[in-house]
């Protein structure tokens, strides 16, 4: 009896989800069980444990894993609760880990449905931040212009991304399920074979006509560019693999973003395909533990996990699993000219919305140093700091006269995280280089004796150099 009492569990929700997933009354149930209707009904209310007795009952009466059964006493939903309630909004707020322990068990269903309502205002405050930007910096200047930016499709997938911090648990764990598939070309190309009969081959970029990936399922065929690196070779298999064997998975993250147009929901799709291949990679459990005993050293994670520059980084943005949150990372790559394509952001920099960066920021300048790693250290006008690590990266190429892009991207920290990487370490503690001063943008940027400076900032007066010309571009009233 003591064993029993030990491991009992309420579990009144499941409970009552398990009999109307089977069609059962309390009566039918308790027939099947041997109990009252009366006690199936305190079951259900959570005002009587189910114990040990009860659990193995039930999981051979109705043919189910006690696993299953019993899931994970909802710690998923704890840990999501946990996360939400860290908001600022929730501060004068005092919820015990019990309370919310209780309510995630208990109440399954309201607990999903604040997360929901959660995730909803995330994505409501980053569009009502974007557009206060558009407004500030003068972008939107007419209301099609208002009505283009509503509607960018990218804008709309970069908000559903930031508004779940980019971690899609759910797709990190059906990467985990799959953990026992060999890592690497060798193990993906078998799992293809055994799995959904499908051959692998290698073509080159004449035969394969601007594709570097084709599924040809009509001759069972995966037909892969032979000039692919060993990296992007397999990221386009994970990524094969993603779609095949994890699309409920996506498909379920898919929906929870109500896109506007299908041109978001197709982009959506595939970052979450993206995502889903870089997680089978470099799985979660595993590929964060490395990166806390690596001190977020990104060549040699690199170098652990077969992956390149760019996917390690793209990786260590999406390490904010709730319950086992990392070092929350932003990321951004940009070209030459400035025009980003690629903006992650988890660690809540006010990245600019329209217009160029500032060039103070090294992610500007590697360029003249390819292939090198630059640290810097940044401060906001408003003194926020953040840690930024820079490097280009090359994609295309592989072969003679292969077109090639050159990109450069830079990852980064808030201040207070940043003792934790390597790159500030110099042997007796976090080492602070004195910052760059730099701006989100020219034009909501108030720092007046920037040399670097394109354009003056809103609201400021500028003087007239009749007489006198400044060092700096502009030359403003009260300064």
């Amino acid at each position: 009896m003591a064993t029993s009492s030990a491991r009992s569990v309420f579990m009144g929700p499941r409970l009552r989800r398990l009999r109307r997933d089977l069609g059962l009354t309390q009566a039918d149930m308790a027939a099947d069980l041997e109990i009252s209707a009366p006690y199936v009904a305190l079951l259900e209310r959570n005002q009587r444990p189910v114990t040990a007795d009860m659990l193995l009952r039930l999981a051979r009466t109705y043919k189910i894993d006690l696993a299953d059964l019993a899931g994970d006493g909802g710690a998923d939903h704890t840990a999501r609760m946990q996360s939400a309630l860290k908001e600022p909004m929730f501060s004068d707020i005092d919820i015990p880990a019990l309370e919310i322990s209780d309510l995630a068990v208990s109440y399954p269903g309201m607990t999903e449905a604040f997360l929901r309502l959660y995730t909803a205002y995330r994505e409501e405050q980053l569009a009502l931040a974007e557009r206060s930007a558009s407004e500030l910096t003068g972008a939107a200047s007419s209301r099609g212009q208002e009505s283009f930016d509503a509607n960018d499709p990218v804008a709309e997938v970069r908000r559903f991304l930031a508004a779940r911090r980019n971690n899609f648990a759910n797709l990190d764990d059906a990467a985990e399920r799959l953990a026992q598939v060999p890592s690497g070309p060798a193990g993906f190309i078998e799992r293809f074979r055994a799995r959904h009969n499908l051959q692998v081959r290698y073509l080159p970029p004449n035969v394969m006509l601007g594709s570097v990936r084709r599924l040809d399922l009509h001759r069972r065929q995966l037909l892969l560019e032979d000039s692919l690196d060993t990296a992007s070779l397999n990221f386009q298999l994970a990524k094969q693999l993603a779609y095949l064997e994890m699309e409920d998975e996506i498909g379920a993250a898919l929906e929870a973003g109500k896109f506007s147009t299908k041109s978001a929901e197709l982009l959506a799709r595939r970052a979450l395909a993206a995502y889903a291949a870089g997680a089978l990679i470099m799985p979660y459990s595993t590929f964060a533990k490395a990166a806390e005993t690596r001190r977020y050293d990104l060549e040699a994670l690199a170098r652990q996990f077969g992956t390149s520059f760019e996917q390690t980084a793209h990786r260590l943005t999406t390490l904010q699993r709730p319950g086992s949150e990392k070092v929350p990372f932003f990321l951004i790559r940009v070209d030459p000219a400035g025009n980003v394509s690629k903006l992650l952001d988890g660690a809540g920099f006010p990245f600019a919305k329209h217009g160029g960066a500032c060039p103070l920021w090294s992610v500007h300048g590697v360029f003249r140093t390819p292939r090198q790693i630059v640290t810097q250290w940044l401060e906001l006008p408003d003194g926020q700091r953040f840690f930024s690590i820079a490097r280009t990266v090359t994609a295309g190429g592989g072969s003679f006269g292969a077109i090639r892009v050159e990109r450069a991207i830079a990852i980064g920290c808030a201040a207070e995280h940043a003792g934790q990487l390597i790159y500030t370490r110099d042997g007796h503690g976090a080492r602070v280089d004195e910052p760059t001063p730099i701006g989100v943008a020219c034009r909501v940027c108030h720092r007046p004796r920037c040399a670097a400076r394109s354009a003056p900032p809103i609201g400021r007066e500028i003087l007239p150099d009749d007489f006198r010309t400044s060092s700096v571009p502009f030359g403003f009233s009260g300064d």
